[in-house]
């Protein structure tokens, strides 16, 4: 039976004292249509720097990361993920309907898949960006507009559809130089031994010899394949098996809630971003482009099974019900006063007609299945121990009320992929734990601080009692006029971790 032998930081920790140089399977190739029927089955187990489970947006986001930078670019990397999809070239039909699994991705993501040569394939498909979001509350107290020029920023974000973010991430990788691998299976087992006494160690030993030193981790996959690695990183979502296996413990919590997801159809085109808090949770609807949007809406599990079943007639009746005069009045300027009372904060931003309030497109029709998932907060205690590191949904998730989750993922590839530059520059080990630990120290912060936002937001409106509306009222009305702060949470929210007001 295959153990795991965790270690702190600091202790049993060796540092390599000869040439660093990536490992050589003799130019494995990446797995496609044509030998995707697991060849090596039974062979000899093979050896790599990095492997990577679970090939989704995350893990894929940090291949292309590693393919991009010149210390890392030859790292032979093994990518472990039973979806079909990864074995095929393409795997999108520019006839089919939006998904309704959709990300918004912020300026900061945009920035990092232009800079991983990614974003090219993302804008040969369907996508949209706005320039502009909406957010109000069922009380009809206030709202808050924000504006890409408020922030001096092109856009406040992008609306991808997943299987877009994922072929595009596919096609990046295909066509770099990465030595890489793709295994359609699952990983079954992962064994780490403890360092051994010698602060030395041959790297010409064999495989087993290694990995009895405690300088490998040996991963076993259920298709009966077996490979050994210095770094196993998990990216294998908010049920990892990689988390599990290296006994990562978690805090969260269930919030009891549901999200509804599918696509709608206007008969104009959408070019904003809409937020609606209701009784039951937020509403948002999202543009995809070509007359779509995207709806994400929060509710009880049993509300949420009711609005599953409905009618499509009935649905979208509830859906423009609940975007216009359902559950309360439109928000009016003035309802807290004079925005005079905040003149001394505007900073110089006039009011226009950009800045009133707006009703949404109605939908027209439903373009997609609605599904319907729970929703929680989960947070890895740690994010790295001795030759492993977890990343995205593994380490972090998130209420969707803001659509950061996939962005906090994002930036965990890239902080992750920048750590291991460093460190192959200084010749350590790259899967020292002193190592991943700089990883940690870097992206926990910043994804404890956006989920400790989410989270507090999520509270706020899950209680419906006056002096609190009031309050939420007033913060909204703060947030539309006080410019300082509409700009502080607009360059939180594109991504620069900074919080409103500490810039």
């Amino acid at each position: 039976m295959n153990r795991i032998f965790a270690t702190k930081a600091g202790s049993d920790v060796y540092r390599l004292r000869i040439p660093w140089r990536p490992f050589s399977n003799d130019a494995a190739p990446l797995l496609s249509s044509q030998n995707a029927g697991n060849p090596e089955k039974g062979s000899e187990a093979k050896q790599y720097d990095i492997a990577i489970v679970g090939g989704g947006m995350v893990g894929l986001a940090l291949a292309c990361s590693l393919a991009s930078r010149p210390l890392t670019r030859h790292l032979n990397v093994a990518i472990i993920d039973s979806n079909p999809a990864l074995g095929r070239k393409h795997f999108i039909k520019k006839e089919d309907l939006p998904d309704p699994r959709v990300s918004t991705i912020t300026p900061a993501t945009i920035s990092f898949f232009k800079d991983i040569g990614a974003w090219q394939f993302v804008e040969q498909h369907r996508h949209a960006y706005f320039d502009k979001m909406q957010v109000w509350d069922y009380t009809g107290l206030s709202y808050a507009k924000y504006n890409a020029r408020d922030a001096d920023k092109e856009v406040l974000g992008c609306v991808v559809e997943n299987k877009v973010l994922l072929s595009s991430l596919l096609s990046r990788v295909q066509e770099t130089v990465l030595p890489k691998k793709i295994y359609p299976s699952r990983l079954n087992s992962m064994s780490i031994l403890p360092n051994s006494s010698s602060s030395e160690v041959d790297s010409m030993l064999s495989m087993t010899a290694l990995f009895t030193h405690g300088r490998l981790a040996k991963l076993e996959l259920e298709d009966g394949n077996s490979l050994y690695a210095k770094l196993v990183v998990g990216a294998d979502g908010g049920k990892s098996r990689v988390r599990e296996l290296a006994g990562f413990r978690t805090t969260g919590w269930n919030y009891s809630q549901n999200a509804i997801i599918c696509t709608v159809e206007h008969d104009v085109e959408n070019h904003c971003a809409w937020q609606r808090f209701l009784p039951s949770g937020p509403l948002a609807l999202l543009p995809i482009g070509d007359k779509f949007s995207n709806i994400v809406w929060t509710m009880s599990p049993k509300e949420s099974s009711e609005f599953k079943s409905i009618t499509e007639d009935n649905f979208l009746k509830a859906v423009n019900h609940a975007l216009d005069y359902g559950y309360g009045p439109h928000p009016t300027p003035s309802i807290l006063g004079s925005s005079d009372l905040f003149s001394w904060l505007k900073g110089g931003i006039s009011k226009s007609a950009n800045d009133c309030f707006e009703i949404p497109p109605k939908v027209v029709k439903l373009a997609s299945e609605r599904m319907a998932f729970p929703l929680s907060l989960r947070h890895a205690n740690d994010y790295a121990s001795k030759r492993v590191a977890l990343i995205g949904d593994a380490a972090h998730t998130v209420h969707p009320l803001a659509g950061q989750g996939v962005n906090l993922g994002f930036g965990d590839a890239s902080t992750l992929s920048s750590v291991i530059s460093e460190g192959i520059a200084v010749g350590t080990d790259i899967g020292e734990v002193s190592l991943l630990k700089k990883y940690e120290a870097d992206r926990k912060p910043a994804n404890v601080m956006m989920m400790a936002v989410l989270d507090g937001f999520q509270k706020a409106y899950s209680v419906d009692f006056g002096p609190l509306n009031i309050l939420r009222a007033a913060a909204f009305h703060g947030a539309h006029h006080i410019s300082p702060l509409k700009k502080s949470i607009i360059s939180y929210a594109s991504g620069e971790m900074r919080l409103p007001l500490f810039a």
